[in-house]
This record gives C-alpha cells, sequence and structure tokens, in this order.
C-alpha cells in the first residue's frame, strides 16, 4: 500500500488529493509540522526532513507536484495529459507554476511573517513577497478567462498542483485578492468531491494521530488592502 506523510495544510495535500481523486488506497501518517524539529525519528524515514514524502514500494518521492504527475501517470491516467496529446507542453508547465511561481513566494510570506522569531521577521520581504505573488496571478487570471481548467479541457493533475497554491493562499487570507476568472475557478474546484474527501482524510487522520486538525495556527493571516478593479 502507498504511505504517504503528511502534515495539515503543507504540500504535502497535493498527493493526498491526487489519491483522493484517483481512489487508491494508502496510509496517511500526519506529522506535527515542522516534522525535522519536533519528530526527530522522521528524519530516518526522510532525511531531508520535509513533507511530503510518498512511499510506493521501492519508489520514494519528497517532492509534491512530482508526486501528483508520478500518481496521474501511473494508476490515474485521467488526470494524466500524455506526450502526444494536445496541451501536453501546458500541463507539464502548469504543474511546475503551481509549485515554483505560485507556492514559492507565499513560503517566505508564512516564514517571515509567523514562523521566524520576532527579531528575525522581516515585514519588507512579507510585504514584496506577497505583492510578487499577487501579481503572478494575473497570469492565471489570463488563461482562466476562457476555461474551467489549466489545461486539456479537462480537470488534470496540473489543477491539483495550482488548486494547492490557491488553498495555501487562502489559508493566508489572499482570497479577497482573487481576481474573477481565479476566483470562480477556485470556486470550481473547491467544490469537487475529491478535494472534500481528501480535507476529511486530512482531518480524520490529523485527530487519530494526535496532531492539531487545523491549519490555522500555522498561518498568520495577513491584513491585505481590497484589490483594485
Amino acid at each position: 500500500m502507498i504511505t504517504l506523510y503528511h502534515c495539515v495544510g503543507a504540500r504535502s495535500f497535493r498527493p493526498l488529493w491526487a489519491l483522493e481523486e484517483i481512489g487508491l488506497p494508502y496510509d496517511l501518517k500526519v506529522l506535527p509540522f515542522p516534522p525535522r524539529v519536533v519528530k526527530r525519528e522522521y528524519l530516518e524515514e526522510n532525511p531531508l526532513g520535509t513533507i511530503p514524502l510518498l512511499v510506493d514500494g521501492s519508489t520514494r518521492m519528497t517532492e509534491s507536484a512530482a508526486i501528483a504527475h508520478y500518481l496521474a501517470a501511473k494508476y490515474g491516467p485521467a488526470l494524466d495529459v500524455r506526450a502526444d496529446e494536445p496541451g501536453f507542453a501546458d500541463y507539464l508547465n502548469a504543474l511546475h507554476f503551481g509549485e515554483a511561481t505560485l507556492t514559492f513566494p507565499q513560503t517566505l510570506v508564512l516564514r517571515y511573517s509567523s514562523f521566524e522569531p520576532e527579531e528575525r521577521k522581516q515585514p519588507q520581504v512579507v510585504e514584496d513577497y506577497a505583492k510578487w505573488f499577487l501579481a503572478r496571478l494575473k497570469t492565471l487570471e489570463q488563461r482562466l478567462a476562457s476555461r474551467d481548467f489549466i489545461c486539456a479541457d479537462r480537470f488534470t493533475a496540473a489543477d491539483i498542483s495550482v488548486g494547492y497554491a490557491l488553498l495555501f493562499a487562502e489559508f493566508g487570507g489572499f482570497e479577497a485578492q482573487f481576481t474573477p476568472a481565479v476566483a470562480a475557478y477556485w470556486a470550481r474546484l473547491k467544490a469537487r468531491d475529491g478535494l472534500q474527501r481528501a480535507l476529511a482524510a486530512e482531518r480524520a487522520a490529523a485527530i487519530a494521530q494526535g496532531v492539531d486538525p487545523t491549519p490555522a495556527p500555522l498561518y498568520k493571516r495577513l491584513d491585505l488592502p481590497p484589490r483594485k478593479s
């Protein structure tokens, strides 16, 4: 059986969502955050101490977007886009866009607004990377203005990659800044049974394993000005 090591609200939600969309059985191990500090024995499984870790037989993977791609290609063809299909390049691009372009700046906002001790917090970094993230949403707005999903005219693992970045943004209080097409897209994704099952599985496993099931303690919601129309 596939094993997924996960923290509530973390990037590991991407593979969890993919597992639920595909309908694969899995063992979900929920760890307190950050596991490399508060669950030191996890380093025996993943010396990096990062989340996620997916174990599938002899396969071990630690990059969330790559895991979503792996699960789609190996187990869930409906979520995958083959190399000979129209939209393949857009699919690969969006898989990485969700992590490198949309999630990365948010991690800096989170770190320097919430995780660092008071003397190391960096309000200018927080402000700059919040603006950086919101500016990149404009590219997403243009793409989604005329389509329901990112690529291939259907829901794919690329939507899981981008969708997690929007979930992360909602935790941080960015949702009021979503442009119209992005807001409509996020509403469509949130209505999916696969996403709702993943959220329910995350909560149930966290409670059963003695971990706080709410992401709220991890994220300081930003007091952002209203989006300009």
